[in-house]
């Protein structure tokens, strides 16, 4: 009996999403729990799984948008029947088409030869990206990564991958966008001064929503600044623990321990802003922003209160790896109760976060610079991290942010109170 394959809801809220490529063709088999087309919502791109083992009888939905329940494309048995499929979705078509006062509903059977065209070149060119050298070898690559070589026009057979099992990730696709040719022949052309138009995705369009939400609450923020001596000290020696193959701490996961820590002592600060009501969050699921390409995005590490400072940095290695290989999952993005935004690693020493609504604050954190600190016998230099916490007013007072921003400097000034 054939399977229908709908349009998932990969997350509260989700109405609709956008087909950005089939992995598989027409007539191709199809195993339960393989990676089956690659969908677009409005945080995440992520490869969507086939529910269902089969033959891919047919794609009823090329590309595009399309809304959560909708039929895409059918799983069953060779030689089974989709007729019935075929024409119930070119009947929607055509409701559809009507409804918005179409002149030309006739053309349906055109357009679903089109469409069919689309997916075929799309798997097509999928397979092609996939062969190494002309020898057949399957490439691994992320989403991402295929998207950008393909759009730079650079064979991912000729990259090395970086990433786990060596996978080509984004960076590796960009670094070799961005090195010199190894010979030129030719002058480049001078730039033509026309304006690039760059059409908003997907993501960069909820971005854009949420900070608008963001400037519309009453926001306030506070700066205090940490002696990070002690906590180099702890960095230092975790790393020299750490065995082969395990993700080194670093000093944002130390930060992370003390935030959530912190959180734990200050309720009022782990919370989120719903109109009516305040709502006091029990665990710490703080997000961390990964700057991206495409955005910024902000996976969450769950319950990070429960975890150590070895395992929030396995965590945290997680997270971004698949955020840099597009891999991350709705549930990923869901439920922070706080977030952690540090561009230390950029040489900035003090900047002010946005909100994240709805939740209560934010925390932004600079690099580490040697500053001068009075002493009894004078001034002396101490590596010193400006900590910026943004908050909503209408969830934060004053005094509250300021006893837990203090609790965070402390346990970052004394590492033991916090462990």
């Amino acid at each position: 009996m054939a399977n229908e394959v709908k349009l998932p809801r990969l997350g509260q809220g989700m109405e609709s999403g956008t087909i950005v490529k089939w992995l598989k063709a027409e007539g191709d088999e199809v195993e339960k729990g393989e990676p089956l087309y690659e969908l677009d919502t409005d945080k995440v791109t992520q490869e969507v799984e086939a529910e269902a083992s089969g033959i891919l009888l047919k794609i009823t939905v090329a590309e595009g948008e399309a809304d959560v329940g909708t039929t895409i494309a059918v799983i069953g048995e060779q030689g089974e029947d989709v007729s019935a499929f075929a024409g119930a979705t070119a009947q929607r078509v055509a409701e559809a088409a009507q409804e918005e006062g179409s002149p030309e509903p006739a053309r349906e059977p055109e357009r679903e030869r089109v469409r069919e065209a689309t997916a075929a070149e799309q798997v097509a060119e999928a397979r092609r990206a996939e062969q190494g050298n002309g020898a057949g070898a399957r490439i691994k690559a992320s989403p991402l990564a295929r998207r950008i070589a393909r759009e730079r026009g650079i064979e991912l057979g000729s990259l090395k991958g970086t990433g786990p099992e060596g996978r080509v990730v984004a960076e590796d696709v960009e670094r070799a966008a961005a090195a010199p040719p190894i010979t030129a022949t030719t002058t480049a052309p001078a730039p033509t001064g026309d304006i690039e138009r760059v059409p908003l995705t997907s993501l960069r369009r909820t971005i854009a929503r949420r900070l608008t939400e963001a400037w519309q609450a009453p926001a306030f923020q506070i700066a205090m600044s940490a002696d990070m001596t002690r906590a180099r000290g702890l960095h230092a020696r975790l790393a020299e623990q750490t065995k082969e193959g395990e993700p080194r701490p670093t000093l944002t996961d130390i930060l992370t321990k003390a935030c959530v820590t912190a959180l734990m002592r200050h309720r009022a600060v782990n919370a989120l802003w719903a109109e009516d009501a305040i709502e006091l969050h029990p665990n710490a699921n703080v997000g961390i922003a990964v700057a991206l390409e495409v955005g910024l995005v902000v996976p969450v590490i769950h319950q990070a209160e429960r975890l150590t400072i070895a395992q929030l940095a396995a965590a945290r290695a997680d997270i971004v790896t698949r955020a840099r290989d597009n891999k991350l999952r709705q549930e990923d993005l869901d439920g922070g109760t706080f977030t952690i935004s540090n561009l230390g690693m950029f040489g900035v020493e003090q900047f002010v976060a946005v909100l994240n609504p709805p939740q209560a604050a934010i925390l932004a954190v600079g690099a580490i610079e040697p500053k001068a600190v009075p002493t009894e016998t004078g001034f002396e230099a101490r590596p010193l991290m400006t900590l910026t916490l943004t908050c909503d007013h209408r969830s934060l007072d004053g005094a509250t942010a300021a006893d837990f921003l203090r609790t965070v400097k402390a346990f970052l000034e004394e590492p033991g109170l916090m462990l």
